[in-house]
């Protein structure tokens, strides 16, 4: 489906199967088979693994059950950054309107470009193109009136497409498509609205808002209901600088004690206080968020009454939000955890002299320094040792 409309103006491009492309971008006898990336946890799979129903989060055993020839590869989190970076010069070469939403995937606004480089879809054709040459990797755009409406295009015009959603028909486009397509509704919201009846967008915007209120309360309501009709006033928020540092980690199905997900929740703390001293920034806020079992999911934050980059306190901000959480999590189990710092000072350069450091950053500096030389395993804490490395994913690239 190519329809250009120059009031389509807003790409979404993502990455396909991001981590797996990777892997077989490197290693050529991996392409065209299967492939998972992760141990315990599939972090990726490629989609010739995603057609035998492997799934991102999944645990590897249950992978390979699935699909037993899969080839299991160790994750390599520093060819995944760079490729990111380099993906991410592309869409900042493209425009100047780029809003990083994950590490592999960005909204682009390209509706002043039509005197100097053409139409949307042609501006996407030449992304994809020069991402394809340059770095190597498949990426999928999709292209529409709304940030909404564009990446449900490139969800549905993937692997390695193109979609236009021409504004005269957005409503042909989405209608049709089940109710899963919209942001905020996954599993427990699936079932609910299922429970109605509603299994299409289509359907979802014909049932009374107050009818959705009573099953899913006022504010997921009004939210679904605007996108079921299309209606999404955001627009690329770039300009401003960036809001959060943070990490996530798929658990897996196992149930973890509250000591051994504290030891993880320590080592994505560590490793996001890190690159928030490596950013020259300081941070207010921390920023809990776990998935549960049942696929709902939670969000724990706490603002400090200063900005710091001391790791010991943020980790005492972070420990005290899981603990929050903690009663629910030894009924349903976790899935995942991810910590972001956020309200993001200037830079600290600009705040700080030498003798106003404290024994603790002092001690923060040390640690990065001996292991920007030696290692991120070269010195940890107690009660980490015989632990293996936390595989977390950075949900930004630096």
């Amino acid at each position: 489906m190519f329809v250009s409309d120059s009031h389509a103006s807003i790409l979404h491009a993502d990455l396909d199967a991001f981590y797996a492309s990777v892997e077989q971008r490197d290693d050529p006898s991996l392409r065209g088979r299967p492939v998972v990336v992760g141990g315990g946890v599939v972090l990726a799979a490629s989609y010739e693994a995603k057609a035998y129903g492997v799934r991102t989060a999944s645990s590897g055993a249950h992978a390979l059950r699935l699909c037993p020839q899969a080839v299991v590869v160790r994750p390599r989190m520093a060819a995944y950054a760079e490729a990111s970076r380099a993906v991410f010069d592309i869409f900042r070469r493209t425009t100047p309107l780029v809003e990083g939403i994950s590490i592999d995937e960005a909204f682009l606004d390209v509706g002043g470009l039509a005197r100097v480089s053409g139409t949307p879809e042609a501006v996407a054709r030449r992304l994809r193109a020069d991402v394809a040459t340059e770095v190597g990797l498949p990426i999928t755009v999709g292209i529409a009136r709304t940030k909404f409406l564009a990446k449900v295009a490139s969800a549905v015009a993937k692997p390695d497409g193109l979609l236009v959603v021409d504004p005269e028909r957005e409503l042909d486009f989405l209608h049709p498509l089940p109710v899963e397509r919209l942001w905020g509704v996954g599993a427990v919201t699936s079932g609910k609205l299922r429970g109605l009846g509603v299994r299409t967008v289509g359907e979802l915007a014909h049932v009374p808002e107050d009818r959705l209120a009573f099953t899913l309360g006022r504010a997921a309501a009004r939210h679904l209901h605007a996108l079921a009709w299309a209606r999404d006033p955001r627009r690329v928020d770039t300009g401003r600088s960036r809001r959060s540092i943070g990490a996530q980690h798929a658990l897996g199905r196992h149930r973890r004690t509250l000591d051994e997900l504290d030891a993880d929740l320590a080592q994505l703390v560590e490793r996001t206080a890190a690159r928030l001293r490596r950013s020259g920034r300081r941070c207010r806020t921390v920023v809990l968020r776990v998935r549960f079992g049942d696929y709902t999911r939670a969000t724990r934050s706490h603002t400090l009454a200063h900005s710091t980059t001391d790791t010991d306190e943020l980790l005492a901000t972070a420990r005290t939000l899981l603990r929050d959480v903690h009663p629910r999590a030894v009924v349903d189990g976790l899935t995942l955890i991810g910590v972001s710092l956020t309200g993001l000072d200037q830079r600290v350069e600009q705040l700080e002299l030498p003798f106003d450091e404290t024994p603790a950053r002092h001690l923060d500096r040390t640690l990065d320094d001996v292991r920007s030389r030696f290692g991120a395993a070269a010195v940890t804490r107690g009660t980490l040792v015989g632990r293996g490395p936390l595989l977390s994913v950075p949900i930004l690239p630096d």
